[in-house]
């Protein structure tokens, strides 16, 4: 009994220390990243918000570290952005600098301006690591280590719904489902998730069907524009990723690729969050060794610190607002698309009757869409808003129709079969929260052809 008693008083003293002085560059186990995490919550409770999403197959926590002026809630205005680490347990890096980037934030917050920028106009979550049984199997090799898979030795990032290669019934790990019922439960407006073994930024879409998507050698996301501009803004704020492919055989023009064309990848978790969850996620792949030396880890956090900053700031590009009723109450579920851009799975307005679209600027046309509304048209001049912490805010108040019915829009998108097939599948499975706020509704438009 003495003996675990000093075990656990030595591990509560080590995250204290570490918190005190300043996080040592090593590799913390599960427990150690454990005590850190709720050592910073109760030094920085105002700032700060802990809570576990789920549990790992092994019964770990999957730890969610939340920041910002308003930690607890969401804030109408105020986007949310995460970062999730160790997706594969043996790729280690990005599990550092997410411990390493909460103790920049906490640390600078009131005394950095650009942190202090970034937490009071954005709610950032942080899910240091998404797979701990697997960085916990996992052994230190540069390359060929154990570890990638979870416990039931399954690629985590080859198990989410996939857009192109739909199998009903297919069983998703706890680790994905803890992942997909977060993304149900908060408007994810930008995301990334970090791995190793390269030195490149990837983006969506990782699959293809050989559909319209697909583009010499590359499947073109509707918001290519948009996902090519945040891949180099990680790029080309980081010390070496613009320039460093890690062997000769690889050449990552600018640093960064789709995902598509640099190998397909059926069931990922970026395409999973663009196509059903509307946030906008990329790849970063941080290092060239999957589980390098300790001695790099200064080095790769001084390599990635501005990049880490200057991709959250990419939350505010775009539109945002609300969408109203003739009386002033949001309207949830609302369809609000842009022309030219035909989304798998149409963008919609959250509970509060919220939209964000990350748009790169120019001129744009919007239409919001409802049942018994008339359609809401408008062109956008959308201006740079990331320098100003702010994207450009634009409300929407529907006036009802006449007759009580709305008017079709020859421009709307309609949902394919994975979209409607998913929304179908989850009603009657685990995943069914992720119906009800968001995606039912846009089912039932279907079906009364307003997007036909």
């Amino acid at each position: 009994m003495m003996v675990l008693f000093t075990s656990c008083l030595c591990l509560w003293l080590g995250a204290w220390v570490s918190t005190a002085s300043g996080l040592d560059f090593r590799y913390h186990n599960s427990v150690e990243v454990e005590q850190y995490l709720k050592a910073v919550n109760r030094n920085y409770s105002s700032l700060t918000y802990l809570h576990s999403i789920g549990k790992s197959v092994e019964g770990r926590d999957l730890w969610v570290l939340v920041l910002g002026k308003h930690p607890t809630e969401h804030k109408i205005g105020i986007p949310e952005f995460k970062y999730v680490g160790n997706m594969h347990g043996n790729e280690v890096v990005g599990r550092v600098m997410l411990l390493h980037l909460i103790e920049l934030l906490t640390q600078g917050y009131g005394a950095d301006p650009l942190v202090t920028h970034i937490l009071n106009s954005t709610r950032v979550h942080i899910l240091p690591s998404m797979n701990p049984d697997g960085f916990e199997a996992s052994t230190r090799d540069c390359m060929f280590s154990e570890g990638r898979f979870n416990k039931h030795g399954v690629d985590l990032n080859r198990n989410f719904p996939d857009a192109f290669d739909w199998e009903e019934g297919e069983a998703r790990e706890a680790e994905v489902r803890a992942v997909m019922d977060w993304l149900s439960s908060e408007p994810f407006v930008l995301s990334a998730n970090l791995h190793g073994g390269a030195v490149v930024a990837s983006y969506p879409y990782d699959n293809s069907n050989g559909g319209e998507e697909f583009k010499k050698g590359s499947s073109v996301a509707p918001d290519d524009d948009v996902f090519v501009h945040l891949a180099k803004t990680y790029s080309f704020s980081h010390a070496q990723m613009r320039k460093d492919n890690c062997d000769e055989a690889r050449n990552f023009k600018d640093g960064i690729t789709n995902g598509f064309y640099w190998y397909p990848l059926a069931g990922g978790m970026q395409d999973y969050n663009y196509v059903w969850a509307q946030c906008l996620e990329i790849t970063l792949e941080l290092s060239c060794c999957k589980y390098p030396p300790e001695s790099d880890l200064p080095g790769l956090w001084e390599a990635n610190k501005p990049a880490l900053l200057a991709y959250m700031q990419q939350v505010h590009l775009g539109v945002k607002g609300q969408v109203l009723d003739s009386t002033g109450a949001p309207v949830q579920n609302a369809l609000v698309e842009v022309k030219g851009r035909r989304n798998i799975c149409p963008f919609r307005t959250d509970r509060n009757g919220e939209y964000y679209r990350l748009l790169l600027p120019g001129n744009y046309t919007f239409t919001v869409t409802v049942p018994g509304q008339e359609p809401e048209r408008r062109n956008l001049s959308v201006p740079y808003g990331p320098e100003r912490f702010s994207a450009l805010t634009q409300n929407f108040v529907l006036e009802r129709g006449s007759g009580g019915g709305a008017v079709p829009d020859p421009d709307a998108a309609e949902p394919t079969e994975s979209c409607t097939a998913l929304l179908q599948y989850q009603a009657d499975g685990h995943a069914a929260a992720l119906l009800r706020p968001r995606l039912l509704p846009l089912l039932a438009l279907a079906l009364c052809g307003l997007l036909l």
